[in-house]
């Protein structure tokens, strides 16, 4: 697969893994087993980057995913850049299911966390550490100080803001210098655009998860589609009604209109348009099945040209689409 650069030298693969969904679906021994067998078997594929976070994890197991990542990946570690983030927490005290979150990012809080993620991932050191979410209660500066002293202790070599914008990254860039946002992008997400001006003046990439809008943009599901709401988070999601399908109809057809020209499907359409936009955007798709991995990595082949790209735009420009899953949302912090 061919390789972008993130910020002024990390280089990853064009398409990354979003790993979250591994911690979901394996609890038992071999289903664990299966779930490294996965990730080795995507690194096969050409993928070298791989996104984690202390937080993906189960109820019973809250920080499962860095573990099955760092297990996966140890065999190859000098060879992959791994993703992890800081900046959330579970509120036990709640009593909740799920456990709410909350957003984290006191300096003796990261501190904890990157101890806590070096010993579950195996590893002397992250690659890119994303603080999860901004916490209202902590200034940007006081956050990249603290980033600034974990690469010089080598603990982190890069570092980058997950759903950013532009005042927290200047002001924290400014600190020490950010690598990369991990902001939602899709067709169907493009807020963010109005951000592409700042990470190009200070050389920040993107990396873009849901860039399927949670699979919507596959084509795959229709109306009638049900999903189980004790598993299935796509369940509660807009995009999937059958009141979006009818909406969306429109967009799925530009998608397979465009997917039929270049030989390729509506999710490597989907993909390759972001990464035919600029040479410093990586999609991280997440997914457990192995042609689906193949058919991600595949959208790294497909050349848009720049007025392929811009008739894509303009007719989302004029589409009018549903509404879009945009997060789970984060209680506030507790005074």
């Amino acid at each position: 697969m061919d390789t972008r650069i993130l910020g002024k030298d990390l280089a990853v693969s064009a398409v990354g893994l979003g790993c979250m969904g591994f911690s979901h679906a394996y609890g038992a021994p071999t289903e664990r087993d299966e779930a490294v067998r996965l990730i080795r078997q995507a690194a096969e594929m050409g993928y070298t980057f791989f996104d984690t976070a202390e937080v993906y994890g189960t109820p019973e197991d809250p920080h499962v995913n860095e573990r099955l990542v760092g297990e996966a990946l140890a065999p190859i570690r000098d060879k992959v850049v791994i993703a992890s983030k800081f900046g959330l927490r579970f509120d036990f005290a709640s009593g909740k299911v799920p456990v709410p979150l909350i957003p984290d990012s006191r300096p003796e809080t990261i501190r904890h966390s990157v101890e806590g993620s070096l010993k579950r991932l195996g590893t002397d050191h992250i690659d890119l550490y994303f603080q999860h979410r901004i916490d209202p209660a902590v200034e940007p500066e006081e956050v990249a100080g603290v980033m600034a002293g974990l690469i010089r202790e080598g603990k982190i070599t890069h570092w980058g803001i997950s759903e950013a914008n532009e005042d927290y990254l200047r002001r924290a860039n400014a600190v020490c210098p950010v690598t990369t946002v991990e902001n939602r992008y899709s067709m169907m997400a493009r807020q963010y655009e109005s951000l592409f001006p700042v990470l190009e003046e200070l050389g920040v990439g993107l990396v873009a998860f849901s860039p399927m809008a949670n699979g919507f943009l596959t084509g795959r599901y229709g109306k009638g589609q049900h999903f189980d709401p004790r598993t299935d988070y796509r369940a509660a999601m807009p995009q999937f009604t059958d009141a979006a399908v009818e909406q969306n109809a429109a967009l799925l057809s530009l998608l397979n209109d465009m997917a039929a020209q270049k030989k390729a499907t509506p999710a490597q359409i989907s993909m390759a348009w972001m990464l035919c936009k600029k040479p410093w955007i990586v999609p991280i798709p997440g997914t457990r099945k192995p042609e689906r991995m193949a058919e991600n990595a595949g959208a790294a082949g497909i050349r848009l040209t720049a007025q392929e790209v811009q008739a894509l735009d303009d007719a989302l420009d004029q589409m009018e689409m549903s509404a879009v899953f945009g997060g789970t949302p984060i209680a506030k912090a507790k005074q």
